[in-house]
């Protein structure tokens, strides 16, 4: 990658990859693109631009004006948002998809785009989840992630594109608050431990469900865009994960710091059915094989750095108003 485009930009993962990408490859080597405009810090910090990905003709102009070699696109709608509105997800999600492997294919770039343990269902293994298994999810996200490693797919074979995809777990970060996917309660939960001391779980003790550190994602990003093509033989899409846990585990690792934590259930049915068909535990051993996937962050590890960068942001936060 020289020149990389990234769609999507002031989402969960691309305010925290945008920064990466910009220290390893160069600030304007790296163009920032989403549907809004805000004094967000990825979009002042280097080149930006307002895309709406369902365009094709601009997502293809944007592309080509900015000479991109590689495209990570990253524009979606999450799981229950998605739910909320299917047709909109739809459209967005797969229409925003088609239009980034038509520019991709015209322009002859590298394209990332990632898919998601929503990409299984109740008849998917649970424990130990293959790559390769049966996958029929029950929600339009989930629908439209299947649907979208196919057609990554068939954009390599059918097209020679560079395509390239991870199966991403529920992503935790300090950078940006809670977006819409079901997974989201444990970033909301290190949220309130610090803000406020407590928290109502809408997912339910007990459901396990993987997680991976927002460093670690980022990481595997880049690490498999550079991986050798020639050694892949997956590409669209890569399990990948770090730790298996419920919400009570990640009460108890951020008790180790904030001891008078209070965790509560306030359930919600659609978001606990939702993860309640997705797996327990994924195997990652085509990414390790593969492009040698590995991961620094274990769950009290990602707490202690949690809790760290969320406890300074509150102080920050406070002395302005103050």
């Amino acid at each position: 990658m020289k020149r990389i485009m990234v769609t999507g930009a002031l989402g969960q993962i691309g305010s925290d990859l945008v920064t990466v990408l910009r220290q390893s490859y160069g600030t304007d080597a790296v163009l920032a693109t989403d549907i809004r405009l805000t004094d967000h810090e990825v979009a002042k910090s280097g080149p930006f631009q307002v895309l709406d990905v369902t365009d094709g003709a601009a997502f293809y102009q944007t592309a080509h004006d900015f000479r991109a070699d590689a495209i990570i696109h990253l524009a979606a709608l999450l799981s229950a948002k998605a739910e909320a509105d299917p047709i909109l997800a739809w459209q967005l999600n797969m229409g925003g998809l088609l239009n980034g492997l038509e520019t991709a294919r015209t322009l002859a770039s590298q394209f990332f785009t990632p898919s998601s343990i929503a990409a299984f269902g109740a008849t998917t293994p649970r424990q130990g989840t293959p790559q390769d298994t049966l996958q029929r999810p029950a929600t339009i996200y989930g629908v439209s992630k299947v649907s979208g490693e196919l057609l990554c797919d068939y954009y390599f074979h059918k097209y020679g594109v560079d395509t390239r995809g991870l199966r991403f777990p529920g992503l935790i970060s300090h950078s940006a608050p809670p977006g819409g996917g079901t997974t989201d309660y444990a970033v909301d939960m290190y949220w309130s431990a610090v803000h406020s001391g407590s928290y109502a779980s809408y997912i339910a003790q007990g459901t396990y469900l993987d997680m991976m550190y927002m460093p670690d994602a980022i990481r595997a990003i880049i690490q498999l865009m550079e991986a050798d093509g020639s050694k892949l033989k997956h590409r669209n899409a890569f399990n990948v994960t770090a730790m298996s846990v419920d919400p009570e585990a990640i009460a108890a690792s951020i008790r180790r710091h904030v001891p008078e934590f209070v965790l509560r259930y306030e359930i919600d049915p659609v978001r606990q059915r939702i993860a309640e068909e997705w797996p327990d535990s994924i195997d990652t051993s085509s990414a390790r094989e593969e492009w040698g996937f590995d991961v620094q962050y274990d769950l009290d590890r990602m707490t202690d750095d949690m809790i760290s960068k969320l406890t300074q942001k509150l102080r920050e936060d406070r002395a302005k108003i103050g």
